[in-house]
């Protein structure tokens, strides 16, 4: 960059470095979060494709929003953007992640046109702003209660455009819903009380609820029992074995004699701690750490059943289900601190051996899913964790609206309306982002293979008779009432996704200026020759 003074040039940036400005900064901003949209438009909805995403020879093949945007590499600032608006989505809300960037991508789009005409990037901001603050007030008045009965509905409706498919979306549901409503407390319901455990063989609908934690492990000696019932458990957070000095030294034995005290003095420090165990009243031990085979040994002979090496997310996981406290010490062990099963028992399933370990009073469960293959079983978990994620929004929120794009038309029309009584160029935004909410019906007939203009066309001419709940039923190709339909979703699902999406739009609006920052020039030379040596000169 350089600048004159009094005729003299001065040099303020490096001669390399790269700045748009203006116009060019925002079309350039503008076309990458569009190309973004754009990839994920196509999977939107029941009929929407399937993205193959390949990394390290490592094959994922899936619809679902948020997986492909968190695999895609991307470079631009503004897709980077886009994409964290888009995780953002999927913290809050659990599912939308492709609502939230296509509603982005037509808002920016439409935002484009203005700017062309000459309406400044703030006016089309203010604009923005004023449409969202209404439309989020329109959704609120048009959303219903909640029944017991829509939860299910929920779910099928976000699993309707899963890879399951018809024949298992049902059996999904329900596990998500039973799963749900096992852990809910009050009005709140806590994921992390969920777990999903992929086990590979038998079909989707062999997946089932399990009341307390399932772990890929099994018992650590063969002399111990498979099974224990009415169980005390005890959750060790440290190693079971003979504890080595922090010191090295050197010990010298002159006799065997000497020898046999010398390990007979190990021995009694593991069987120490074995018979605290047992007095403690312990009949299973969960170790997050190493067991030596002595401890095993006296384990077994206590008729104590002992898992070892256990992960340690599962051994919180554990403690919870148990009700036990992870024990840091062996000076810990005590009665008070032990939790407890109704039943701790190895299963094969399979080719691989699992510990289930029910309570019948634990707000924690597990849902084992199962699959013929990896993409089977890794489809069926992201799936069954959006059809989760949907019901715990109407359990806490307890309100729905209706889908098949049915709300988007309705704000849409609402927001003409609201158009009208705004004075000044405004009211072009608030137009615009009434044609940018028409993007969710048009991709799902369009993804659907229907005719997207004669289908908006027919949404209209329904709303505004006052048929507000009409929208598409993908299925039977028809526009009709998705109350009745049953195609429902959380209102939280669509207040982030609106107030996500126009968010981003004008944080990308207001940028007017794109200058490399210090260091970045370096990196992409760097990168630059990395490629060239890579792919040999070329």
């Amino acid at each position: 960059m350089v600048a004159q003074l009094g005729g003299e040039p001065i040099l303020v940036l490096p001669a390399e470095t790269v700045r748009l400005v203006g116009r060019d900064a925002r079309r350039s901003n503008i076309i990458a979060v569009r190309v973004i949209a754009e990839t994920v438009r196509s999977t939107l909805g029941p009929r929407g494709m399937d993205k193959m995403l390949v990394s390290d020879g490592d094959i994922v093949i899936t619809n679902d929003g948020a997986t492909i945007l968190k695999s895609i590499d991307v470079t631009h600032p503004a897709a980077k953007m886009i994409i964290e608006i888009a995780k953002t989505q999927e913290r809050e809300a659990g599912d939308g992640t492709t609502s939230v960037v296509v509603i982005a991508g037509e808002l920016l789009k439409r935002a484009e046109e203005l700017l062309d005409q000459d309406v400044h990037a703030g006016i089309i901001a203010k604009g923005f702003i004023m449409a969202k603050e209404k439309a989020l007030e329109i959704l609120k008045n048009k959303a219903k209660k909640a029944t017991k009965e829509d939860y299910l509905k929920v779910a099928i409706t976000a699993l309707n455009s899963k890879a399951p498919g018809i024949t298992a979306k049902d059996h999904i549901a329900s596990l998500a819903l039973e799963a749900v409503l096992s852990v809910a407390d009050k009005n709140f319901v806590s994921k992390g009380r969920i777990k999903i455990q992929k086990v590979s063989g038998g079909a989707t609908c062999d997946s089932e609820v399990v009341r307390g934690i399932v772990i890929e492990k099994e018992v650590a000696h063969p002399l111990m029992p498979k099974i224990v019932r009415d169980a005390k458990v005890a959750v060790l957070g440290f190693e079971l074995k003979v504890k080595k000095t922090e010191i090295s030294a050197k010990l010298s034995i002159t006799s065997p004699e000497k020898l046999r005290e010398f390990m007979e003095a190990e021995e009694r420090e593991i069987k120490d701690v074995v018979e605290r165990l047992a007095e403690a009243g312990a009949k299973v031990v969960f170790c997050q750490k190493d067991i030596d085979d002595m401890a095993l040994h006296f384990l077994a002979k206590k008729n104590i059943m002992a898992v070892k090496s256990v992960s340690e997310k599962d051994i919180k996981a554990i403690a919870k289900a148990t009700n036990a406290v992870i024990l840091k010490s062996a000076r810990d062990i005590n009665e008070k601190d032990l939790g407890f099963a109704n039943i701790v028992e190895e299963r094969k399933i399979g080719a691989k051996r699992y510990i289930f370990i029910k309570n019948d009073k634990t707000k924690a469960v597990t849902i084992l899913v199962r699959g013929g293959s990896e993409h089977i079983l890794a489809e069926t978990e992201r799936s069954l964790d959006d059809a989760i994620s949907v019901i715990k929004d109407v359990y806490e929120d307890g309100y729905i609206v209706a889908g098949g794009g049915a709300i988007e038309m309705e704000l849409s029309k609402e927001l003409r309306k609201f158009a009208k009584t705004i004075s000044g160029r405004e009211q072009l935004a608030v137009e615009a982002f009434a044609d940018a909410l028409e993007v969710i019906p048009r991709t799902l007939a369009e993804n659907a293979g229907l005719d997207p203009i004669e289908i908006a066309l027919k949404l209209r001419s329904e709303h505004e008779k006052g048929n507000e709940s009409y929208g598409i039923d993908i299925f039977s190709k028809e526009v009709k009432d998705m109350f009745e339909a049953g195609i429902l979703e959380p209102i939280r699902v669509k207040e982030k996704a609106l107030k996500f999406a126009t968010e981003a739009a004008i944080m990308i609006l207001r940028i007017d200026d794109v200058i490399a920052a210090k260091g970045a020039f370096e990196s992409k030379k760097e990168e630059k020759e990395e490629k060239t040596q890579e792919f040999g000169g070329f």
